[in-house]
Protein backbone atom coordinates (compact mmCIF):
# COMPACT_ATOMS: atom_id res chain seq x y z
CA UNK A 1 0.00 0.00 0.00
CA UNK A 2 1.38 3.29 -1.13
CA UNK A 3 0.06 6.81 0.79
CA UNK A 4 -0.04 9.59 -1.47
CA UNK A 5 2.22 11.92 -0.99
CA UNK A 6 0.08 15.04 -0.56
CA UNK A 7 -3.28 16.19 -0.52
CA UNK A 8 -5.67 19.27 -0.94
CA UNK A 9 -7.34 21.35 1.62
CA UNK A 10 -10.58 20.53 -0.61
CA UNK A 11 -10.18 16.55 -0.64
CA UNK A 12 -9.05 16.80 3.42
CA UNK A 13 -12.22 18.78 4.59
CA UNK A 14 -14.08 16.57 1.88
CA UNK A 15 -13.27 13.12 4.52
CA UNK A 16 -15.10 12.23 7.80
CA UNK A 17 -14.14 13.74 11.06
CA UNK A 18 -11.90 11.47 13.14
CA UNK A 19 -13.06 11.52 16.74
CA UNK A 20 -11.86 9.95 19.89
CA UNK A 21 -15.03 7.40 20.75
CA UNK A 22 -12.95 6.63 24.30
CA UNK A 23 -13.21 8.74 27.99
CA UNK A 24 -12.36 11.52 28.33
CA UNK A 25 -10.78 12.66 32.14
CA UNK A 26 -9.85 16.05 32.90
CA UNK A 27 -7.16 16.35 35.40
CA UNK A 28 -7.01 19.39 37.84
CA UNK A 29 -5.78 18.13 40.88
CA UNK A 30 -3.07 16.27 42.77
CA UNK A 31 -5.63 13.35 43.53
CA UNK A 32 -6.42 12.83 39.42
CA UNK A 33 -2.49 13.18 38.07
CA UNK A 34 -1.72 10.38 40.40
CA UNK A 35 -4.87 8.70 39.42
CA UNK A 36 -3.49 9.38 35.40
CA UNK A 37 -0.10 8.35 36.30
CA UNK A 38 -0.96 4.86 37.50
CA UNK A 39 -2.86 4.15 34.63
CA UNK A 40 -0.48 5.74 31.68
CA UNK A 41 2.59 4.36 33.50
CA UNK A 42 1.56 0.88 32.85
CA UNK A 43 1.18 1.70 28.72
CA UNK A 44 3.53 0.99 26.48
CA UNK A 45 2.36 3.37 23.55
CA UNK A 46 0.70 6.93 24.52
CA UNK A 47 0.02 9.80 22.15
CA UNK A 48 0.53 13.06 23.24
CA UNK A 49 0.13 16.90 22.80
CA UNK A 50 -0.36 20.23 24.52
CA UNK A 51 -2.23 23.49 24.16
CA UNK A 52 -1.80 27.15 24.57
CA UNK A 53 -4.00 29.75 25.23
CA UNK A 54 -3.40 31.97 21.98
CA UNK A 55 -1.82 35.52 22.24
CA UNK A 56 -3.39 37.73 19.66
CA UNK A 57 -0.17 40.44 21.10
CA UNK A 58 3.35 40.75 19.22
CA UNK A 59 5.98 38.84 21.34
CA UNK A 60 3.89 37.51 24.15
CA UNK A 61 3.77 33.39 24.44
CA UNK A 62 1.54 31.92 27.26
CA UNK A 63 2.27 29.21 29.10
CA UNK A 64 1.52 26.17 28.37
CA UNK A 65 -2.16 25.24 29.81
CA UNK A 66 -3.18 21.61 28.73
CA UNK A 67 -1.08 18.81 28.01
CA UNK A 68 -2.89 15.75 26.78
CA UNK A 69 -1.61 12.17 27.31
CA UNK A 70 -3.84 9.46 26.02
CA UNK A 71 -4.14 5.56 25.41
CA UNK A 72 -6.40 3.95 23.38
CA UNK A 73 -9.60 3.53 25.09
CA UNK A 74 -8.54 6.96 27.84
CA UNK A 75 -7.67 10.52 27.23
CA UNK A 76 -6.04 12.33 30.07
CA UNK A 77 -6.39 16.13 29.90
CA UNK A 78 -4.41 17.82 32.34
CA UNK A 79 -5.03 21.45 33.06
CA UNK A 80 -1.39 22.42 34.14
CA UNK A 81 -2.79 26.36 34.25
CA UNK A 82 -4.25 24.56 37.60
CA UNK A 83 -2.25 22.05 38.70
CA UNK A 84 1.56 21.81 38.28
CA UNK A 85 4.06 19.40 36.17
CA UNK A 86 3.91 16.65 38.76
CA UNK A 87 6.82 14.21 39.10
CA UNK A 88 4.77 10.96 38.41
CA UNK A 89 4.22 13.14 34.97
CA UNK A 90 7.57 13.47 34.29
CA UNK A 91 8.34 9.45 35.21
CA UNK A 92 5.99 8.96 31.80
CA UNK A 93 7.66 11.59 30.11
CA UNK A 94 11.08 9.93 31.17
CA UNK A 95 10.82 6.76 30.17
CA UNK A 96 12.33 5.44 27.20
CA UNK A 97 9.77 1.95 27.28
CA UNK A 98 6.85 3.96 27.15
CA UNK A 99 6.79 5.51 23.49
CA UNK A 100 4.95 8.76 23.20
CA UNK A 101 3.87 9.57 19.66
CA UNK A 102 2.66 13.01 18.78
CA UNK A 103 3.48 15.89 15.99
CA UNK A 104 5.96 18.61 15.70
CA UNK A 105 7.38 17.10 19.52
CA UNK A 106 9.96 19.41 19.67
CA UNK A 107 7.47 22.01 19.92
CA UNK A 108 5.39 20.84 23.13
CA UNK A 109 8.49 19.86 24.82
CA UNK A 110 10.04 23.61 24.80
CA UNK A 111 6.66 24.45 25.89
CA UNK A 112 6.95 22.04 28.70
CA UNK A 113 10.71 22.62 29.29
CA UNK A 114 9.61 26.32 30.29
CA UNK A 115 7.35 25.01 33.23
CA UNK A 116 10.32 22.33 34.66
CA UNK A 117 13.11 21.06 33.13
CA UNK A 118 13.54 16.95 32.50
CA UNK A 119 15.21 14.65 29.96
CA UNK A 120 12.50 13.61 28.13
CA UNK A 121 12.96 9.69 26.38
CA UNK A 122 10.69 7.75 24.30
CA UNK A 123 9.38 10.10 21.75
CA UNK A 124 8.83 9.44 18.48
CA UNK A 125 7.57 12.71 15.65
CA UNK A 126 4.90 11.70 13.04
CA UNK A 127 6.72 14.69 11.04
CA UNK A 128 9.96 12.70 11.54
CA UNK A 129 8.37 9.71 10.33
CA UNK A 130 6.32 10.07 7.43
CA UNK A 131 8.74 11.10 5.28
CA UNK A 132 9.69 7.25 5.58
CA UNK A 133 6.37 6.48 3.48
CA UNK A 134 6.75 9.04 1.41
CA UNK A 135 4.19 11.68 3.00
CA UNK A 136 5.35 15.49 2.13
CA UNK A 137 2.98 16.57 4.34
CA UNK A 138 3.82 17.69 8.09
CA UNK A 139 0.44 18.97 9.60
CA UNK A 140 -1.21 16.42 11.73
CA UNK A 141 -4.32 17.10 9.65
CA UNK A 142 -3.17 15.98 6.91
CA UNK A 143 -1.33 13.08 7.93
CA UNK A 144 -4.54 11.60 9.46
CA UNK A 145 -6.21 12.52 6.00
CA UNK A 146 -3.66 10.93 4.04
CA UNK A 147 -3.05 7.74 6.48
CA UNK A 148 -6.26 7.51 7.98
CA UNK A 149 -8.68 8.82 5.38
CA UNK A 150 -9.90 11.21 8.47
CA UNK A 151 -10.24 14.62 8.83
CA UNK A 152 -8.79 16.05 12.38
CA UNK A 153 -11.15 19.24 13.01
CA UNK A 154 -8.57 22.35 14.13
CA UNK A 155 -12.04 24.45 15.16
CA UNK A 156 -11.08 24.67 18.61
CA UNK A 157 -7.41 25.15 18.25
CA UNK A 158 -7.09 29.03 19.18
CA UNK A 159 -9.88 28.97 21.80
CA UNK A 160 -9.23 29.75 25.19
CA UNK A 161 -7.47 26.56 27.09
CA UNK A 162 -7.32 28.42 30.14
CA UNK A 163 -10.71 28.97 30.85
CA UNK A 164 -12.15 27.90 34.25
CA UNK A 165 -14.52 25.24 31.98
CA UNK A 166 -13.24 23.04 29.02
CA UNK A 167 -16.50 22.93 26.75
CA UNK A 168 -17.68 19.80 25.27
CA UNK A 169 -16.02 20.75 21.89
CA UNK A 170 -12.37 21.43 23.24
CA UNK A 171 -12.11 18.17 24.96
CA UNK A 172 -13.12 16.51 22.17
CA UNK A 173 -10.66 18.30 20.05
CA UNK A 174 -7.65 17.57 22.63
CA UNK A 175 -8.18 14.57 22.73
CA UNK A 176 -8.90 13.66 19.01
CA UNK A 177 -5.35 15.41 18.84
CA UNK A 178 -3.62 13.24 20.51
CA UNK A 179 -5.40 9.83 20.08
CA UNK A 180 -4.76 10.14 16.22
CA UNK A 181 -1.25 10.05 16.99
CA UNK A 182 -1.38 6.64 18.06
CA UNK A 183 -3.78 5.32 15.23
CA UNK A 184 -1.41 7.35 12.45
CA UNK A 185 1.81 5.92 14.26
CA UNK A 186 0.21 1.94 14.23
CA UNK A 187 -1.12 2.24 10.90
CA UNK A 188 2.26 3.35 9.13
CA UNK A 189 4.51 0.56 11.12
CA UNK A 190 1.81 -1.53 9.61
CA UNK A 191 2.79 -0.51 6.22
CA UNK A 192 5.38 -1.25 4.16
CA UNK A 193 7.95 1.46 3.34
CA UNK A 194 9.01 2.38 0.02
CA UNK A 195 12.29 3.07 1.82
CA UNK A 196 12.89 -0.23 2.99
CA UNK A 197 12.09 -2.24 0.43
CA UNK A 198 8.45 -3.38 1.25
CA UNK A 199 9.62 -4.63 4.29
CA UNK A 200 7.58 -3.67 8.16
CA UNK A 201 9.28 -2.45 10.38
Amino acid sequence: MAFERTISNEDTAALPSARFEGRIVVVENDRQVAAACRDLSSQSIIGFDTETRPSFTAGVVNKVALLQLSTHERCYLIRLCRTRLHNSILKILSNPRIVKIGADVAGDLRALHALRHFKERGFADLQQMAGEWGIEEKSLRKMSAIVLGRRVSKAQRLSNWEANVLTPQQKMYAATDAWVCISIYEKLLATPTEARGGTKI
